[in-house]
């Protein structure tokens, strides 16, 4: 008798804690993702507008040859075959504006081929 009354208490402690639980989740945001598409010879968008300290990942989709990414200020690039999808995650730790050029030449118009990165507080 006593067990069952143990186990009972238990499972009712437990159906009133999941909540807590569940709600502490949802709280949780994982990182901004912008979609980001490469083809020749531009990044759409152009331009975008970040949070320092606030993780992102940039999913960027090359549509007609391969591509990259590269930003040499903030130490970060990728890489993309064609019709494939790379993702570029990173936190901004400084502030500012950051010009990206593609690392992959693409043709002619490879070296006009930027995105502009603007991190702010």
């Amino acid at each position: 008798m006593k067990l069952k009354l143990v186990g009972s208490a238990m499972l009712a402690a437990i159906l009133l804690a999941a909540p807590i639980f569940v709600q502490a989740i949802r709280i949780q945001p994982g990182p901004r993702r912008i979609d980001v598409t490469a083809k020749r010879f531009a990044f759409l968008p152009g331009e975008i507008t970040l949070k320092k300290g606030e993780p992102v990942v940039l999913l960027v989709k090359s549509v007609d040859v391969p591509h990259g990414i590269r930003f040499t200020e903030l130490g970060i690039e990728t890489k993309v075959d064609k019709g494939q999808t790379g993702e570029l995650a990173f936190t901004p730790d400084k502030t500012g504006t950051f010009v990206g050029h593609c690392s992959v030449f693409c043709g002619s118009g490879h070296g006009t081929m930027t995105l502009t990165l603007h991190v702010v507080d």
